[in-house]
């Protein structure tokens, strides 16, 4: 199978989620990173390109350079900038005829989100985007449990993805509350996202209409920094969504609670590699990462874990999860595109299980849904 090549767009030494997306790429050796366009800043540029060792030539200080420069030398572009720069730069690669994975949020509104997946769909490509928790063990086995009907009917769902980032100086924040970089919102669009994709992805069911409630407490630019959210789904099914950087002392609590009418799902991400089932009439069951029992639950859950049962996996091993799903889809698609039966790019993930431009579209609606509740007095609106 011919190795893949890609580029990255954003993604610096330095900042945080550059260096994890070139982490979870060679944690399974899937792809070379062999071109970049890495910051605005010319010496930070030149430097990261030096340190990942690209060839000083494709180092390009202009994205849209790169792409009209390697669009015939590359698989994929990773974009890792900020928000206000996803839509543009997703959208010329999808029209050089480049798969890509964007960073969240896929764009700055609905319409933008829905003109890629579009566009992806008609140049035959693969968009994907990395809603990291999706890729965890223990929520693909959450999600199997449901889907088998191991706690029955859903009733109820709560979420909470809670920080304290705004609360201690980091000036990698501080873009996330400019308003021209960071787009409309700030906590809803950065992890909010996050937590709205994990319920869809675990439930299997679609959020119909919302109530929210956004707060700016230590955000002088006047952008969310906290919300609380009231979703109703399909039936009689509603989740509850709390989300915030103003959580004093918390450093990354995503804590999904599930609850049947047979049992109930509790997983902590502080904690990852447990997965907690509880009934009404008998004792609780804990389930273990890699456990011998897993793969009668979930073959999902087992084939995305690494490390033997007792080794802590997480958000690495997540995000690398997600980028085996999505470079399996561009092998597939290109093997079909050849007319050739599809060599699987890797054993982790199928190529259907990843986040893709469905989940970036849902999830730009749940933002542009938030912030219209919120600016009607915090009304019900439909997603």
């Amino acid at each position: 199978m011919r190795r893949l090549k890609y580029a990255m767009i954003g993604g610096a030494e330095g900042s945080f989620i550059g260096p994890i997306h070139r982490m979870a790429i060679r944690m399974d050796d899937l792809a070379d990173l062999v071109a970049g366009c890495f910051s605005r800043n010319a010496m930070r540029n030149k430097a990261t390109a030096a340190a990942l060792r690209i060839d000083p030539a494709r180092a390009y200080a202009d994205w849209r350079k790169l792409i009209a420069a390697e669009k015939d030398n590359i698989d994929f572009v990773a974009i890792c900038t900020t928000n206000e720069t996803h839509y543009a730069i997703a959208k010329a690669a999808l029209e050089a005829g480049l798969d890509v994975l964007c960073e969240k949020p896929l764009s700055l509104t609905v319409k933008e989100a829905e003109t890629l997946g579009k566009l992806a769909e008609k140049k035959g490509r693969v968009l994907g985007i990395p809603f990291t928790y999706t890729g965890y063990p223990m929520i693909k086995l959450a999600r199997d449990l449901v889907k088998n009907g191991e706690i029955g009917k859903i009733d109820k769902i709560n979420l909470e993805y809670v920080q304290g980032s705004f609360r201690k100086p980091d000036r990698r924040n501080t873009w996330k509350m400019d308003p021209e970089l960071a787009g409309p919102s700030c906590v809803v669009a950065d992890i909010g996202v996050h937590a709205f994709t994990l319920i869809e992805y675990v439930s299997g069911l679609e959020v119909e209409s919302l109530l929210a409630d956004l707060s700016s407490y230590g955000n002088t630019a006047g952008l969310d920094d906290d919300a609380t959210v009231l979703m109703r789904m399909a039936s009689t099914n509603k989740a509850t969504l709390v989300t915030s950087k103003v959580a004093t002392g918390e450093e990354n609590g995503v804590r999904l609670h599930v609850y049947g009418n047979k049992a109930s799902i509790h997983w902590d991400q502080e904690s990852p590699n447990y997965l907690t089932v509880k009934y009404p009439t008998k004792p609780d069951q804990i389930f273990r990462r890699k456990a011998p029992y897993i793969a009668e639950h979930s073959a999902a859950s087992l084939s995305a874990s690494r490390f033997p049962a007792g080794h802590h996996e997480g958000f690495v091993e997540a995000f690398a999860n997600i980028y085996d799903g999505f470079v399996a889809a561009v092998h597939q698609l290109r093997d079909t595109q050849r007319g050739r039966d599809t060599l699987v790019a890797c054993t982790k993930t199928s190529a259907s299980d990843f986040p893709g431009a469905r989940e970036g579209i849902r999830s730009m609606r749940f933002v542009e849904a938030c912030l219209k509740s919120n600016a009607k007095g915090n009304r019900w609106v439909k997603v």
